[in-house]
């Protein structure tokens, strides 16, 4: 789905703070020239990041628009080459790693596979982190869902992919993540949660590129999302002023790699 506007992905969706970098250093040690691996890169959002760490990137990317514009946005770096593949098929030949990141894409690898083929191409000791935004909302605050679920339930009524982002507090009282994919089953050690808080703002169109951007709306018939956002458009301008916050929690929960837990 995202393959289809690579270069609207790259551009309205979010990046990942310098803080939480910071931190995945401090707490796994990786260091300069540390073998890395990032699985589902997109365009490059947070492998950009990783590269001027410094580390020696290896990074997976399935769709061919997507893998092609990381491998431009990341040309200036010779610590990463972008590989056009699936987790799941990947041809890791050998290679071992400290790290494996997943950037808003871990949930798109087939739990079956994903967890035990991690183990498998992590140095013992080695670490997961699985990094993405969680979207929340403010009490008090004007929301864009909340303001345009009548227009919602117009163009796509009863879609399960409806719902009010939860209140910030509810997210940060956990953790554990929030909707964390499937259980590891005992592969990797306790799970580290940190919270990061960011906001996008957009005027009424800009927010329907971001919208443009994400599999719920780019799985509806074109003819149902393009007058939807051209109404959620509409909205934000009339009853918001043009001015709409997107806010996220960005987590970032590393996993450690448990030896004993090898069968």
């Amino acid at each position: 789905m995202f393959n289809e506007v690579p270069e609207l992905y790259d551009r309205v969706r979010p990046g990942y703070p310098a803080p939480l970098f910071a931190d995945l250093v401090t707490i796994t040690g990786i260091r300069e020239r540390s073998p890395v691996l990032e699985v589902g890169c997109g365009t490059g959002q947070a492998t950009r990041s990783l590269a001027a760490l410094g580390c020696s990137v290896t990074a997976i990317e399935p769709g061919a628009g997507m893998a092609a514009l990381a491998r431009q946005r990341l040309a200036t770096f010779g610590n990463v080459t972008v590989e056009s593949s699936t987790f799941e098929e990947w041809d890791d030949r050998g290679r071992r790693f400290d790290l494996l990141v997943a950037a808003s894409a871990w949930h798109w690898v087939d739990p079956a596979i994903g967890w035990r083929r991690a183990h498998e191409v992590l140095h013992p000791g080695g670490w997961m982190a699985l990094l993405g935004h969680v979207v929340i909302c403010r009490p008090g605050e004007p929301e864009v869902y909340a303001e345009t679920a009548d227009l919602h339930e117009r163009f796509s009524p009863g879609n399960p992919d409806w719902g009010r982002p939860p209140i910030e507090g509810d997210v940060r009282s956990t953790d554990e993540g929030w909707g964390l994919v499937d259980d590891p089953g005992g592969l990797f050690g306790p799970t580290i949660v940190r919270w990061y808080p960011t906001v996008q703002w957009f005027d009424g169109d800009g927010f329907a590129d971001l919208l443009r951007s994400q599999s719920p709306y780019r799985r509806l018939d074109r003819d149902v999302r393009e007058p939807l956002l051209d109404a959620i458009a509409e909205r934000i301008r009339t009853r918001m002023g043009d001015r709409a916050a997107r806010r996220y929690l960005s987590l970032d929960p590393p996993a450690r790699f448990v030896l004993s837990s090898v069968e």
